[in-house]
């Protein structure tokens, strides 16, 4: 499954939606792909969101769209 990871690219950073970021990921569940994202950088997570179907097809119309691997 493919998984919008918003975040904060500073940890220690207060979330605002001016700075917010994302990347996509290819993971099994939504606890791997926080895993994953834990794992491999020092982002502050803000939200994890499953795409797929209607709201996949619309992100992967996106300029930046590309699969993040780790």
């Amino acid at each position: 499954m493919i998984f919008k990871v918003l975040f904060q690219t500073a940890a220690e950073s207060t979330p605002k939606r001016e700075t917010t970021e994302s990347i996509y990921l290819e993971a099994s569940t939504k606890e791997d792909a926080i895993q994953l994202v834990e794992d491999n950088t020092d982002y502050n997570i803000e939200f994890v969101e499953p795409l797929e179907g209607k709201s996949l097809e619309y992100e992967q119309q996106s300029v930046n769209y590309k699969l993040t691997k780790f």
